[in-house]
């Protein structure tokens, strides 16, 4: 009897079982798809995502766009293309277009809608569909922006102690977190998730939009995630000999804006602290599952984790993301669907091409809502395959653009015409720059000619008669930044507010 009334009890608290699933959409910022210990890591610890993997399908040729935040955020919310979303840049004052977006196809389906964490939309109070946003947006009240992590700071007496650990939003520099462990962004954005969940109006679906801002820097861990890799033995960069004997433009701006120095100890210090801090956010994801599971909601909630975009951490002596390196471009990308829905299989790796445009029309289709007709992205439970996947990154001397076959990866440079051909099948790691090899030349023209059909506004001009021929190399110089890369302060009382153009991002 006792049994049957909790049975009863449980089927009352999931009025819509079986019909409308509920949905969990977790973004984590700057996180690499190799940093998985499903995806063989020699290091990193992240059981929670591997236990998810293993309940799901895991996606090992998953891709970021245009991989630096801003863009790649407006592909998740879209399910557009860079070029369908207009921005391949760093554009902060870019509000969004005016397309049907994630988060108000779900509410107009009649679910209730809620962010935590980061959107990076401007203007920042944007709610771009989502009944409700509780923002972590890393300090920018420049921007216009009320952060509601740092009002949380100031409610326990830490007003404006956010970053006064003193790393940088946009550097590479480590040290262990400065404040109380529960006043770290990371637990307050679970905190604020479980407690959303459990503030759910239990007659109508929900979809949970949770969106980390770790592990991207600043490098301020945890001194207990610290420890965790005190005594392991840290893998260093990965290093080529075309790194060092292609006098690429776009990457000597790269390292000479981010000049960390090449010495073991520091890299292992920065390793260390980059996946302490990803194994942090790996620990807080098991307090939203164990929320779920209270609450009675595991079965009929779909959940996709991915990060909209990687870091070079290093290799190649490269840092940060903006390039179509495995390091900065390929990213997580975990799929777990309700109990009983097969068309997520389990335990499964899918080595299909995806993309975070695919985000939006796979999450609509496992929850049987309709797919707009302007999503460009596929869901990646349809069974579709794509031929190749498209990249594009910046429009000045920086830009580089990247056509992926699912083998294959071509990469150019159009500031001096650089191509690059990987082979990901036998070497994963990117080290042999197969363009320079007369027996791919066929397989290079075919690249390249496939790659030209994508181009799209001023990359028009560096393609002749159907041909990549790039532009000549503006000469540069490096001088240091004053701005330190945006290193933010105290912010108590607030800084003013600053036009959205002011801001500052990665080169």
């Amino acid at each position: 009897m006792a049994n049957s009334r909790l049975s009863q009890m449980a089927a009352a608290q999931r009025p819509f079982a079986g019909t409308r699933k509920n949905v969990l959409f977790v973004s984590v910022d700057q996180w690499p798809a190799s940093l998985l210990g499903c995806a063989g890591h020699p290091v990193i610890q992240t059981p929670t995502l591997d236990h998810l993997a293993r309940l799901g399908t895991r996606f090992n040729r998953a891709y970021s766009e245009s991989p630096i935040c801003i863009p790649a955020r407006r592909t998740m919310m879209t399910g557009l293309s860079p070029r369908g979303h207009g921005d391949r840049n760093f554009k902060p004052e870019l509000t969004m277009p005016k397309v049907p977006l994630l988060a108000q196809t779900f509410r107009d389906a009649g679910y209730q809608t809620q962010a935590i964490g980061k959107l990076h939309v401007y203007p920042p109070r944007d709610r771009i569909g989502f009944d409700d946003v509780r923002l972590a947006e890393e300090g920018r009240p420049k921007l216009g922006a009320i952060d509601d992590y740092e009002v949380y700071l100031s409610e326990q007496g830490h007003a404006g102690e956010q970053f006064m650990h003193a790393m940088n939003n946009n550097d590479y520099m480590s040290r262990a977190w400065h404040l109380p462990e529960a006043m770290h962004v990371t637990n307050w954005i679970t905190r604020e998730t479980a407690k959303v969940i459990k503030r759910r109006d239990p007659t109508r679906p929900s979809f949970w939009h949770v969106s980390y801002t770790h592990p991207h820097p600043p490098l301020a861990p945890l001194q207990a995630y610290l420890d965790l890799y005190r005594d392991l033995p840290i893998d260093m960069p990965i290093r080529a000999t075309w790194d060092r004997q292609e006098d690429i433009p776009a990457l000597e701006a790269v390292r000479s804006y981010w000049q960390v120095s090449d010495q073991a100890h520091v890299h292992r210090l920065l390793r260390q602290a980059f996946y302490a801090l990803c194994t942090h956010v790996d620990h807080q994801l098991r307090i939203i599952w164990g929320t779920l599971r209270e609450e009675n909601l595991i079965d009929d909630t779909v959940v996709l984790v991915t990060a909209d975009h990687g870091d070079m951490l290093g290799n190649f002596g490269l840092w940060a993301k903006r390039l179509f390196y495995e390091g900065s471009s390929a990213i997580p990308m975990i799929l777990v669907g309700a109990a009983g829905d097969n068309r997520v299989k389990a335990n499964h790796v899918d080595s299909r091409l995806v993309g975070l445009q695919d985000v939006m029309p796979t999450l609509l289709d496992l929850a049987h809502l309709p797919i707009p007709s302007g999503v460009e992205g596929r869901s990646m439970v349809s069974g579709q395959r794509r031929d190749f996947l498209y990249g594009e990154c910046r429009e000045d001397e920086g830009a580089s653009r990247m056509l992926h076959d699912g083998r294959y990866k071509l990469i150019w440079y159009p500031a001096g015409n650089h191509l690059q051909l990987f082979d990901l099948e036998d070497d994963p790691l990117e080290q042999v720059n197969l363009a320079t090899q007369s027996q791919h030349k066929a397989r290079l023209e075919r690249l390249s000619s496939e790659m030209v059909k994508h181009l799209n506004g001023e990359d028009l001009k560096w393609v002749k008669k159907g041909r990549l021929i790039g532009h000549t190399p503006q000469a540069s110089s490096f001088a240091a930044d004053r701005a330190m890369s945006g290193q933010r302060g105290l912010h108590f009382p607030q800084p003013p507010i600053d036009p959205a153009a002011t801001m500052v991002g990665a080169p």
